[in-house]
């Protein structure tokens, strides 16, 4: 088969630009997860997701909507409550991530027969995306990435120290809850091609990797991108042609393509 050949295919097409979207948002996101050690914030979310989806499935809605919708809340709920205890964040995520999941286990018990749609977002399934998610998915990353571009600034000064940031004059708690309703969403958006299990993987290895060439934070962030986009289109043409998992073979590229890159700068 020829390399373009699969691109024939609609769901492939969806899937091609569903990733490449998806590759810039948790790129530039991760980055600043990176920064502020908050990968277990996405972690937390995409497992907390699956009430969200459960709650769709059962009233025969579509999961993406209302699963992004459940984690803004969740996102605002983690906040507040750091705000207003004296509780670190990851413990905070941790009660919303085991109570939010456990709901949805026991909603999952209430479904009958078959469901492909949540199956899809447990185990990730990009060549599922629908038009509708496309939109969602294309709608929601225009609007993060717009935000970003115009607080770039106040968002780096808050993930390198949050002093600095208020004597700098940040909004630091409107920022601090945006970032965390950004990051829900993206994580929401990245666990319907990755999976829950996974998703928080593509947050953390296209920084990780920038890290190790970048010369500056413009840099850091371009080569992120850059690598994302790799990973995900190398890792989906894989999936295509050997019949693998998409998300799992997405992941396992970028391990890869890590420890390559890891080995070749230390020489």
């Amino acid at each position: 088969m020829d390399i373009l050949e699969f691109l024939q295919f609609p769901f492939m097409q969806r899937a091609l630009i569903a990733g490449i979207l998806l590759g810039v948002l948790l790129a530039s996101l991760g980055i600043f997860v990176t920064l502020r050690r908050m990968a277990f914030f996405g972690e937390g979310i995409a497992h907390a997701s699956l009430a969200g989806i459960a709650i769709a499935v059962l009233a025969g809605l579509n999961p993406l909507p209302v699963a992004i919708v459940w984690s803004i809340i969740l996102a605002f709920l983690i906040f507040v409550l750091e705000q207003k205890t004296k509780l670190p964040i990851d413990t905070v995520i941790g009660i919303f991530f085991t109570s939010a999941m456990a709901l949805g286990v026991v909603l999952m018990n209430f479904t009958t027969g078959y469901q492909p749609e949540l199956m899809s977002f447990l185990f990730g399934s990009i060549l599922s995306v629908s038009f509708a998610d496309l939109i969602t998915i294309a709608i929601s990353t225009i609007v993060i990435i717009t935000w970003l571009i115009f607080s770039r600034r106040q968002i780096t000064f808050l993930s390198l120290s949050e002093e600095q940031a208020i004597v700098s004059g940040v909004p630091v708690r409107l920022q601090t809850a945006a970032l965390y309703v950004a990051l829900a969403i993206a994580t929401v958006l990245g666990v319907k091609i990755l999976g829950i299990i996974l998703v928080s993987a593509l947050l953390i290895i296209p920084p990780a990797i920038s890290r190790l060439h970048a010369k500056s934070f413009r840099s850091h962030l371009i080569l992120a991108v850059l690598f994302s986009e790799i990973i995900i289109v190398l890792g989906l043409a894989l999936s295509f042609f050997f019949d693998l998992p998409s998300g799992a073979t997405i992941i396992l590229v970028g391990a890869f393509l890590f420890l390559f890159l890891l080995l070749f700068s230390s020489q």
